[in-house]
């Protein structure tokens, strides 16, 4: 079994900044890919980040957060970090961890339980 912990999130002022940490952990032979979904209030979840792990790694963004949010990663730790800057109120959201697990043969995607971001003044 594989555990997403996150930590960060919480409530800033528009113009504000937060960190977003995710780290896996358990039966882990190799992680494909981690990265950010949100789900705004009355809204569907949508991707915001996401970072791959292989060699060569290549980062991805919604259109509405270039340049304000960065995704980064620590393949030692399992660990990815989404750094968001310059936070708009349609920001706000529950922002949810996902990562790709390659695990006993078999990819596999596994969710964290979601840490609220809330962008208001």
């Amino acid at each position: 079994q594989v555990q997403l912990v996150e930590s960060g999130g919480g409530l800033v002022q528009p113009g504000g900044s937060l960190r977003l940490s995710c780290s896996a952990s358990g039966n882990i032979f190799s992680v494909n890919y981690m990265g950010w979904f949100r789900q705004p209030p009355n809204g569907p979840r949508e991707m915001v980040a996401y970072i791959r792990f292989g060699v060569g790694f290549s980062a991805n963004y919604t259109d509405s957060v270039k340049g304000r949010f960065t995704i980064s990663r620590d393949r030692f730790k399992n660990t990815v970090i989404l750094q968001m800057n310059s936070l708009h109120p349609e920001d706000t959201a529950v922002y949810y961890c996902k990562s790709s697990v390659y695990s006993a043969g078999a990819s596999r995607d596994y969710w964290g339980q979601g840490t609220q971001v809330t962008v208001s003044s």
